[in-house]
């Protein structure tokens, strides 16, 4: 099959497309034929040597996955060869197939593109788990993205609206990003650059701070982070692309009984993820069957073009997600 193959560690350079083994679905797997594909921060991370794949994972990039069911793995009967589906997938995403877990697949509404699908697994669900079944987002609360046009904050700022419609979204956001962010329903937008987000958080919360952060900066954004959060707020990290370490008031952590909750979503156990993609079907696939929601797609590439992608996501130019197809 055609795939995505790194000549080691390094810059996009390193990308190529290349021929790789055909995978085979074990018992309770199930084999794609991929369609489309996305590009994801960790998806950088990894190609930069920093986050290898789960054991027993493929090592081509890639984490989530639209297309055709091509195959299925003994023990499998909840899906039929030919359904559209999409699924988060451990490794293996940018190649023409990918094996998934069954519970790691989801049936793509009659109204979707395989593009518009394939934005969904690793932004949507890393936004819903940390917002709402780890931080307990409730509507009333006011929260505090980071991150302007990323995928998981544009994911973010949508669910919100649609899940918690009471909510106050405030988002941290690049100069030339604010206007869109402002556009896409935030209601409160910092200029991260040339302002000081807790101050601003305070001023528009008069003093009472964010119930809820999601933060994926780490060390460099805690200590504003946590004088951003108000009494019982909730601070949740799920990167550190400003480097993983930092100092801060533990005082001020206990005064206010803050709480930090560290996630990442790729390393859980696959029956822990089977459950919290099942939920998330439930809740969430509704809102894209109905179209109270859309993903937003920056550009898409066809995949002769990765490298170009990649370069996209290091840039931070874009605005919603980098669509991969083949």
């Amino acid at each position: 099959m055609k795939a995505v193959l790194m000549d080691g560690f390094g810059g996009a350079e390193v990308l190529r497309i290349g021929e790789a083994e055909n995978p085979v679905p074990g018992e309770g797997q199930v084999l794609i034929e991929v369609a489309a594909t996305s590009v994801n921060r960790p998806d950088i991370v990894q190609r930069l040597g920093n986050y290898p794949p789960p054991p027993g994972e493929s090592e081509i990039l890639g984490l989530e996955v639209a297309g055709v069911v091509a195959e299925l793995g003994p023990g499998v009967s909840t899906f039929k060869i030919g359904e559209r589906v999409i699924a988060l997938v451990g490794g293996g995403g940018y190649a023409e197939y990918a094996r998934a877990h069954a519970g790691h697949v989801m049936r793509i509404p009659d109204a979707m593109t395989f593009e518009q699908a394939a934005c969904i697994c690793e932004t949507y669900i890393t936004a819903w788990l940390n917002l709402f079944v780890l931080a307990k987002l409730a509507d009333g609360e006011t929260v505090l993205l980071h991150g302007g046009g990323g995928g998981v904050n544009t994911a973010g700022l949508q669910l919100c609206k649609a899940l918690v419609p009471a909510s106050r979204v405030i988002v941290t956001a690049s100069p030339g990003k604010v206007d869109r962010v402002r556009k896409l329903g935030a209601d409160f937008v910092i200029d991260y650059r040339s302002e000081d987000f807790a101050a601003a958080v305070k001023g528009y919360t008069e003093k009472k701070g964010a119930a809820v952060i999601l933060d994926h900066i780490g060390g460099p954004y805690l200590e504003a982070n946590l004088k951003s959060l108000g009494v019982g707020g909730r601070l949740v990290l799920i990167g550190v692309m400003g480097g993983p370490k930092a100092g801060f008031n533990l005082a001020l952590l206990m005064i206010k009984r803050q709480r930090i909750i560290g996630s990442v979503l790729r390393p859980r156990p696959i029956d822990e993820k089977a459950g919290i993609i099942a939920e998330f079907d439930r809740v969430v696939m509704p809102l894209f069957a109905s179209e109270r929601i859309a993903p937003l797609i920056h550009e898409v590439y066809p995949v002769e073009r990765v490298a170009e992608a990649h370069r996209a996501m290091e840039s931070s130019s874009h605005f919603g997600k980098l669509v991969l197809t083949f």
